[in-house]
């Protein structure tokens, strides 16, 4: 079992930055490939970034290459998402998973609460 927990999400103008960390609990984490997906109202869950177990390995969203990455630190059970330069149309409830590599939402087992990510213009 793995336990996810998303923090850092906020208010920011467009052009901004932040940092999302996922906090994971259970003896697992290190064992599992992670990923982040939003939701924006009105749409369907999507796929934003995923980091393989080891974390040498990532793969992004179109619409966020060159301005999200995704990194983890296993030893500290942690995942993270920077974000910049970002756009109004990132504003969505972001989530972060663990399960198998991947970019649909069935590759993952695990799913934290969200975060909420609002981006002004």
């Amino acid at each position: 079992q793995v336990q996810l927990v998303e923090s850092g999400g906020g208010l920011v103008q467009a052009g901004g930055s932040l940092r999302l960390s996922c906090a994971a609990s259970g003896r697992t984490f290190s064992h599992c490939a992670t990923g982040w997906f939003r939701q924006a109202p009105g749409k369907e869950r999507e796929f934003v970034a995923t980091i393989n177990r080891s974390g040498g390995t990532t793969y992004y969203a179109d619409s966020v290459k060159g301005r999200f990455t995704t990194s983890r630190d296993n030893a500290k059970n942690t995942l993270f998402l920077q974000m910049n330069s970002l756009k109004p149309e990132d504003t969505a409830v972001y989530y972060c998973a663990a399960g198998n590599y991947g970019t649909i939402q069935r590759d993952y087992t695990y799913w934290g609460q969200g975060t909420q990510v609002t981006v002004s213009s």
